[in-house]
């Protein structure tokens, strides 16, 4: 092998050979160890290393597990939405309407929060949202509302605030990159050419951005499925998240395996949900260019997602009691999983850049 590589690819692979060792080492090999784990059974100290697939039988059909998982790819994608909607307009006015020397000052500014404990952060979100805290005094103060409200704290409204609040930045800073590499000329030939601003943000601006939009979208989604401490601190039994029965089947019940097999199943599940929505947004976006934009173009694009959406969700509400707990989701996986490969390999990738 190392003869058939030129002296440049030699030198490339000792380059990189460190920090490829050190990714096997701290990120492959326990990762490896968290999947073989998931094959084995836990009698109180005693681990069964006999290879099983009772685990996963066990946590495609138990509904608490299902439940878990649903919660938090909900909580996570409301946190996303509402991240991403909000740091938009934040990166394109630093982008767009700051002056070029103060646009580091700016940045500086966003990256305040992390001078601070992430675990203090939740701290003081729990003290805003309290009955006794500074909203609801303040709402009572003006005579808003009567008594305390008891939808902002221990439930997943008190989650999505935290987190959406914790991963801002890392919402807007990829955003500002994207929008920093627009060339300005294209806007200007927009204008020239007679479109109006809304249009000119819609088909020149919004689509060269989207690299950026979809990079937050996944630097948010996936660090939030698995977030332990806000859930515990702030979300209440309504709150509770899939890490936070990973914590309990490990440290609490002493079933290793079956943690590990949670933890399995909740990465195969934001992988799927991941390639099932972003090839869907890809065919839904190829759907409405191919019939030339507009309001058909947009209507079809609308009503393909609302199939898709609809077939997906009736598969995790009612599908369970025609095809049972494991088929059901056996057979969404298939579809979610299914779908985004022939995407991936038959819809070009379009305009705006997914």
């Amino acid at each position: 092998m190392a003869r058939g590589l030129t002296n440049d690819a030699k030198q490339g692979l000792i380059i990189v050979s460190p920090a490829l060792i050190y990714a096997l080492l701290l990120l492959a090999v326990p990762l490896l160890t968290i999947i073989l784990f998931s094959f084995w059974t836990q009698n109180f100290l005693t681990i069964d290393r006999t290879l099983t697939l009772e685990n996963y039988r066990e946590a495609l059909t138990d509904p608490l597990y299902r439940a878990l998982m649903l919660r938090s790819l909900r909580i996570s994608a409301s946190v996303t939405a509402v991240t991403v909607v909000l740091a938009f307009p934040i990166a394109y006015f630093i982008s767009f309407k700051v002056r070029p020397e103060r646009k580091a000052l700016w940045l500086f500014l966003i990256t305040i929060p992390f001078w601070t404990s992430y675990l203090i952060r939740i701290f003081l979100w729990r003290v805003i949202l309290a009955y006794d805290g500074p909203v609801n005094g303040t709402l009572m103060g003006l005579g808003i509302i009567d008594q305390p409200l008891s939808f902002i704290l221990y439930n997943a409204n008190a989650v999505i605030i935290t987190l959406a609040h914790a991963f801002a930045p890392f919402a807007i800073l990829p955003i500002f990159v994207s929008l920093e590499k627009i060339d300005r000329s294209l806007l200007e030939a927009a204008r020239d050419l007679g479109e109006a601003t809304v249009m000119t943000f819609m088909r020149v601006t919004l689509p060269l951005a989207m690299p950026g939009v979809l990079a937050a979208v996944l630097i948010v989604f996936i660090p939030t499925v698995g977030d332990y401490v806000t859930p515990r601190l702030v979300g209440g039994s309504g709150g509770t998240m899939i890490a936070n029965m990973i914590y309990v089947q490990i440290f609490d019940l002493s079933n290793r395996p079956m943690g590990a097999t949670l933890a399995v199943f909740a990465m195969a599940s934001v992988t799927l949900t991941l390639a099932w929505g972003i090839m869907r947004v890809r065919f839904w976006v190829h759907l409405s260019d191919r019939l030339g934009g507009g309001l058909t173009g947009t209507g079809a694009a609308a009503l393909a997602a609302v199939i898709d959406i609809g077939l997906l969700w009736w598969l995790l509400t009612k599908g369970h009691d025609v095809f049972g707990p494991a088929g059901s989701l056996g057979l969404m996986a298939a579809i979610m999983g299914g779908g985004a490969i022939a995407i991936a390999v038959f819809v070009p990738k379009g305009r705006w850049g997914i």
